[in-house]
């Protein structure tokens, strides 16, 4: 803050100044003696909490099995049997056969075998033709093509293992050394991974189309790091789109609604799933709003002092969610007159009055998205919550945490495409590891 020349100023003046610093001051000293913002009743990260110090538990005693312990269960089709038949008797020294010996204990042994990188020396021939005395070579083979000496099982584990695990290319250079005895730089595992978005990015234009498609979309963003010659280092934003079958993951340096109307293309799905962002909203015909996001700003004012207010809308919202667990059970006229009591209660919470300003502020933010509180209550395929967007969202905050985030913006769009893969796939039966070597050999990994 600029200091002002007193020395210019009348009475009338520094008297205005004066009471307007002591409101500042009181404002400040509000603020202060506030709660503060935690990861339980705010939107701050669960990073940027802090855990109190607990004093260390007291051991408990072991308690007994009560029946007989469980062992791993014996592979199906072993690689490899030994039989183990009694020689000689231990008591008598009786030499014995293997006739009449019975199968009394068996167990598996497991190991694994040296991994090693299965080299093909492609060799193509040619001569003259006889006929025309024109030069002719043999067709490599479809699969493995000139280039890039690299199979898709090689490109597959190093997608899976940086972009999944977020194994750094120095990291992965060396475990590719160590554990397959393949020797690769960290420019091929670079280079590797951005031809695999030829591939991939069939994979992304199908994952598009089922969302366009789709009648219930949960949607939600991140930040994302990117460090480009261009641009420098700058804030970019990693959008996720979450359907019953599909998962999409775009990156762009913007945060607005045209990063969704450009997915869409006109597409408006019955209900929209989000947070309270404005970017989120006007994308289908009704809203969901994330109630978990609701509970954390009424937790603030409950820590806040707010008596009243607060407190009932918790109740209201966590005996809305419980009925929303029992929707399969209920039938469509119990729902709907579920929903006009939750209604009728929430009308009688906003008329009552406030003791704090953050219980104030509270009302005034239910009165704004009240009728996006209960979609779901009448809409068995809408949750109450945008859990599944965020979950979708948690890999690549751990991967920005531990590569502190992208170089350039093709790496940025080939983890978008790479978490698009394995978040479909998994909604589809498929391992991180088979989706992704599903959508690099061409593969559907939707569902029919």
């Amino acid at each position: 803050m600029t200091r002002p020349d007193l020395s210019h100023l009348s009475s009338e003046e520094k008297d205005a100044l004066i009471v307007a610093l002591l409101d500042r001051v009181a404002a400040l000293e509000a603020k202060l003696g506030g709660p503060p913002k935690t990861p339980n009743n705010s939107s701050v990260p669960p990073s940027r909490g802090q855990k109190g110090n607990r004093p260390p538990r007291p051991k408990k005693p072991r308690r007994k099995r009560d029946g007989p312990g469980v062992t791993r269960v014996l592979a199906a089709d072993p690689d490899h049997s030994v039989d183990c038949h009694a020689r000689t008797c231990a008591h008598c020294r009786t030499a014995l056969g293997t006739e009449g010996q019975h199968l009394r204990h068996a167990y598996d042994h497991i190991d694994l075998p040296p991994i090693r990188p299965v080299v093909t020396r492609v060799r193509i021939f040619g001569r003259r033709c006889p006929g025309c005395r024109r030069r002719v070579r043999g067709a490599a083979p479809a699969t493995m093509p000139p280039g890039s000496p690299f199979g898709p099982s090689v490109v597959t584990m190093l997608a899976y293992l940086h972009h999944h695990h977020a194994v750094g290319y120095d990291r992965l250079s060396g475990l590719m050394a160590e554990l397959f005895g393949l020797s690769i730089s960290e420019g091929a595992i670079a280079n590797a991974l951005r031809r695999s978005g030829w591939a991939l990015e069939r994979a992304g234009a199908a994952i598009v189309e089922r969302l366009r498609s789709a009648t219930v979309i949960g949607c939600d963003e991140t930040g994302a790091r990117l460090t480009t010659d261009t641009l420098g280092t700058r804030m970019g934003w990693e959008w996720v789109l979450v359907s019953d079958t599909a998962v999409l993951h775009r990156i762009r340096t913007s945060r607005g609604r045209d990063v969704v109307t450009d997915v869409l293309e006109g597409h408006r799905p019955r209900c929209w799933i989000s947070d309270r962002w404005g970017a989120q909203q006007g994308h289908a015909e009704t809203h969901q709003v994330c109630l978990a996001h609701v509970l954390r700003d009424v937790q603030y004012a409950v820590d806040a002092g707010e008596p009243c207010f607060a407190p009932s809308l918790r109740r209201l919202l966590c005996w809305a969610i419980a009925v929303g667990r029992r929707r399969k059970t209920l039938k469509d006229t119990t729902l709907a007159q579920y929903r006009a009591t939750a209604d009728r209660r929430l009308d009688r919470l906003l008329a009552m009055p406030t003791a704090t300003a953050a219980g104030a502020e509270l009302q005034q933010q239910t009165k704004r998205w009240r009728a996006q509180f209960f979609t779901f209550m009448t809409d068995r395929d809408v949750p109450p919550t945008n859990n599944a967007a965020e979950r979708a969202l948690r890999p690549s905050v751990i991967f920005r945490k531990v590569t502190n985030g992208f170089r350039s913006i093709w790496g940025a769009d080939i983890h978008a495409l790479i978490r698009s893969v394995i978040g479909t796939g998994r909604l589809n039966g498929f391992s991180a590891h088979q989706a992704i070597a599903r959508s690099l050999t061409g593969q559907n990994i939707l569902a029919a």
